[in-house]
């Protein structure tokens, strides 16, 4: 099957992007994907055809291109891009892939979800770039698509970081119960090329380690394309009220015991964790003050209210994965 696009020519079954060994191997990676612990996910590495995949790294949005402006309203050190079709031929190849019922039944086969759904918004997805120093705190994403009454299922990631080693920190971590053990069961470099599927689930969660470049490599970024999919309905047991991203903040490392001596690392361990909560708490603070102030105003203050607030969780807040 073959589709006309602004690009030229070029066939849109997934077979044209996913690479052959991959095919091949659907089997294995679905066994793999219903095994897995602490929640089912399947890490597949070489996951796109490789020239496929350089092109992706060569048209990937400068940092600056993105949406990179914090809650607190100043720049911070994540960028993302949920336009992913206007970045260039290789996105809008990918973007129209994805939606075909091939792509998404070869999803399917792999995971055991059937009827899936792609998101056309990218509402949370998209393109992510994250700089030097900067974590993802544990987490469970939100459970049903912002505007739509699909409920979400899958995060496909999709690394793109041709230099990467375990010790820099970014390594993708999947937990039991962040709240009852702090430490991941999994984690996962982000190799270039390398891809991870995992259920979206009141149980699946998430996050990465601060990121920690060497002092020489200050060009280098964490570099992933985040793809969400969905379904109109789920099993009832698995299926919860409506929420948005629910974070866990980092607990104390484990060698923060009686007896220890701190060191210049611990102390700035310390302080960040201190800051990242009385971030939180300030946010929390202000949030619940608009909210008593708008309801002040009457019942169209706070329907107005409430569409900032939609708008500022959805459109910078919420981020899954990856």
């Amino acid at each position: 099957m073959s589709k006309a696009s602004r690009s030229g020519t070029f066939q849109v079954s997934y077979e044209a992007i996913v690479s052959p060994s991959v095919r091949q191997s659907e089997g294995s990676h679905a066994r793999a994907f219903a095994e897995a612990q602490p929640f089912r996910h399947v890490v597949i590495d070489d996951f796109l055809e490789s020239a496929f995949a350089d092109e992706l790294l060569r048209e990937f949005p400068a940092f600056e291109n993105g949406n990179y402006i914090g809650d607190d309203g100043r720049p911070g050190g994540k960028s993302t891009v949920d336009a992913m079709p206007q970045l260039g031929p290789a996105y809008r190849r990918l973007d129209e892939v994805i939606q075909t019922p091939e792509f998404l039944a070869y999803i399917g086969r792999i995971t055991g979800i059937e009827g899936l759904l792609y998101d056309p918004f990218y509402l949370g997805g998209g393109t992510h770039e994250n700089r030097n120093g900067q974590p993802l705190s544990a987490h469970i994403d939100f459970n049903y698509h912002p505007s739509e009454r699909w409920h979400r299922r899958l995060n496909l990631i999709v690394y793109l970081n041709r230099e990467w080693q375990a010790d820099w920190g970014g390594l993708l971590e999947l937990y039991r119960d962040p709240y009852a053990d702090p430490q991941p069961s999994v984690r996962v470099t982000p190799l270039f090329n390398r891809c991870v599927i995992f259920e979206t689930t009141e149980s699946s969660w998430h996050g990465f380690d601060p990121i920690r470049l060497p002092a020489d490599r200050p060009d280098l970024s964490r570099k992933s394309i985040a793809l969400y999919f969905y379904t109109k309905d789920r099993p009832a047991e698995e299926t919860a009220a409506r929420h948005t991203t629910h974070y866990v903040n980092r607990q104390l490392p484990e060698h923060f015991s009686a007896g220890h001596t701190l060191t210049e690392s611990d102390v700035a361990t310390l302080r960040e964790l201190i800051s990242v909560r009385d971030s939180h708490m300030k946010n929390l603070y202000e949030e619940n003050g608009r909210l008593l102030q708008a309801q002040d105003k009457g019942f169209a203050g706070h329907i107005l209210y409430l569409m900032k607030r939609l708008y500022v969780r959805y459109r910078r807040r919420i981020s899954a994965s990856r």
